[in-house]
């Protein structure tokens, strides 16, 4: 009991010391000034808008959009997509490299038992004689390296730093993952449109075949009439394929969002209703972006990393101090191994510096300050492209805008246009080139008005996207659930 007590207090005075004697070496970590810092807002900032950091607001960014078929589909790839299943395991690993660098920083404790057996040889003056020679070992050991430069404790926050990097990768994933769907059921949507373009056109072109038949043969209309109705009909319907392969795509490329096979999903022409109309704007300060925005967060982390890590480098330049204390029993028969005359105990002080290493030690602290500077760049040019993304889909919201309200008056002057040149032909009056030509333009406005209106949502989606999204994906990603 006596030898226990002494190695406790041993213990004691060893993590004493070690919690006394620490300090750190090399530089601590500071958020370096970005261009973020300098911009006052944005130049493209629209009338409409709603701060992005308002607590009322959703914290689920793509349930802004009213729209439940995106709100089960985003919840689809949160459980099942496979991409964000290999960062979760990403994760799971650091936060694992994070705990092995913490237990560095504490006592190691071993029980050992040990029994030996060995044959040993005199020489006497009589001549060589050998003995059998045993005994029985029991000890508990217990070694704690003192962190006098702080190698130990900048190696944990390094690592502590690296989860958060990993865990800021892993919702940065999650928002593009969701922007993908979104954008994919756009896509969808755009596409399903086109092909209810495509069968309408059909439809027209079957009608004016009957009326140019009719009145081939009553020989109001050449020939050559019948075989350009023929060939517009023809190029309609072939249209219908790509239009229809496009979607076939988009929806293999849902069900690989979603983590499912593909032709899982099938036709969602039931189940994706129009697109609802847009809410205002989120917004906040460029400045705002440093911390809502999960790439800028983790190419910080990695920064304040590598700025650890350079302490790391250096301490290793300087001792280390290593305390061992030792308590047990030994002795050469098994029955008298815990007798309290065959206690055993001693305690070590061991101290090692470095001498030569052929400039290792060096290299490795400039390694690591250029790591650290290759992580500044990094950050730096995260914040520049993240401003960039957030005017980008400003601008796009803006003139699209604007495009959609001109495309919406071309479309209605060219359905004027093909019904007056469609009434013009019955008549007699002009020719079948005017009224394909009218055709195609009416067609042509129309397909861009609907491409134009899933562009503006998809600049809707790139803008939540370049502003961070929300604060509450982690959750999300954990549980699969994307309810408020």
């Amino acid at each position: 009991m006596k030898s226990v007590l002494r190695l406790l207090v041993m213990v004691g005075l060893l993590l004493a010391v070690g919690w006394l004697a620490g300090c750190n070496v090399g530089p601590d970590y500071e958020r370096p000034v970005t261009a973020a810092d300098s911009v006052g807002e944005y130049s493209w900032l629209p009338e409409q808008w709603a701060d992005a950091n308002d607590p009322n607001l959703s914290n689920a960014w793509w349930q802004r959009f009213n729209d439940p078929v995106t709100d089960e589909l985003v919840q689809k790839a949160f459980l099942h997509n496979t991409d964000l299943a290999a960062a979760t395991a990403a994760v799971d690993r650091s936060r694992a490299f994070l705990t092995v660098a913490h237990g560095a920083r504490l006592p190691e404790a071993y029980l050992g038992f040990n029994r030996t057996r060995q044959k040993v040889n005199f020489d006497f003056p009589a001549g060589r004689e050998s003995f059998i020679a045993q005994g029985y070992t029991m000890d508990l050991s217990i070694s704690y390296m003192v962190d006098v430069f702080g190698k130990l404790r900048r190696a944990e926050r390094a690592a502590e730093y690296d989860l958060f990097a990993t865990e800021n990768d892993r919702q940065a994933l999650a928002h593009a993952i969701v922007a993908q769907v979104i954008q994919t059921r756009i896509d969808i949507a755009t596409q399903q449109r086109l092909l209810e373009i495509n069968a309408q056109t059909i439809s027209n072109w079957e009608n004016a075949l009957e009326i140019i038949d009719r009145r081939y043969q009553r020989g109001l209309s050449p020939a050559v009439d019948v075989y350009i109705a023929k060939e517009n009909l023809a190029n309609a319907k072939a249209q219908k394929s790509l239009v229809e392969q496009s979607l076939l795509l988009m929806l293999h490329a849902l069900d690989v969002l979603c983590g499912q096979a593909p032709e899982t999903t099938g036709d969602l022409s039931q189940t994706l209703p129009p697109l609802p109309e847009l809410s205002a704007i989120p917004m906040g300060l460029p400045a705002d972006l440093l911390d809502r925005r999960p790439d800028i967060r983790s190419a910080e982390m990695r920064l304040a990393a590598g700025t650890e890590r350079i302490g790391v480098r250096i301490a290793e330049m300087y001792p280390d101090l290593t305390l061992t204390a030792t308590g047990g029993y030994a002795s050469e028969h098994f029955s008298d191994l815990t007798l309290s005359e065959n206690q055993v105990y001693a305690a070590i002080l061991n101290a090692m510096a470095p001498v030569f290493k052929g400039g290792r030690l060096k290299a490795g602290v400039k390694a690591a300050e250029a790591t650290a500077r290759q992580s500044a760049a990094q950050y730096a040019s995260a914040v520049l492209n993240a401003m960039r993304e957030v005017e980008d889909a400003l601008v796009k919201q803006q003139k699209l805008t604007e495009r959609i309200v001109q495309l919406t008056d071309r479309f209605e002057q060219a359905q004027h246009a093909e019904r007056l040149a469609a009434d013009r032909y019955k008549q007699g009056v002009d020719k079948i080139l005017l009224v394909l030509e009218t055709e195609r333009r009416r067609r042509l406005a129309e397909n861009e008005l609907a491409l134009s209106q899933g562009n503006l949502w998809k600049a809707r989606v790139e803008l939540f996207l370049a502003i961070g999204g929300d604060w509450g994906i982690e959750e999300r990603i954990a549980t699969g659930d994307n309810k408020k």
